[in-house]
């Protein structure tokens, strides 16, 4: 049966696309692989992030978000949560920084897998959570 492989590229449309670049490129340690008059690619890690200039961006107000991860992720959540608006705190059973782009597209940056969740709610069973193979 076909199925999905994996993720292949995140699109995210930027009304400022030199700020945009700088912030996803400096603070964030992406690699700037291509650029042209409305648009970029950037690698973070294994992520191809495409960034494409809009004239507005609606911002979402649900819990919707982009979480990435980190080599280093205690130097890297201290550096954005200096650098970044933030826009929750974190309650989750590991490390977290929530924070905003600057197009308020809402990111997170985690310092856990699916399998360190899934023991935390296998060691939590008052959670209601139902686990399954």
């Amino acid at each position: 049966m076909a199925q999905v492989t994996g993720l292949n590229h995140i699109t995210l449309a930027v009304t400022e696309l030199p700020r945009s670049i700088a912030f996803y490129r400096d603070l964030l340690g992406g690699h700037l692989r291509a650029g042209w008059s409305d648009g970029a690619y950037l690698e973070l890690g294994t992520i191809w992030l495409c960034l494409t200039r809009a004239d507005a961006v609606d911002q979402r107000t649900d819990y919707t978000h982009i979480a990435f991860s980190s080599s280093d992720y205690h130097t890297l959540a201290a550096r954005i949560a200096a650098q970044a608006p933030l826009w929750q705190d974190n309650h989750s059973e590991g490390g977290s920084v929530y924070f905003l782009d600057p197009d308020g597209h809402r990111l997170e940056l985690h310092d856990g897998t699916l399998e360190t969740r899934l023991n935390h709610y296998t060691a939590h069973p008052e959670k209601g959570v139902t686990l399954y193979d």
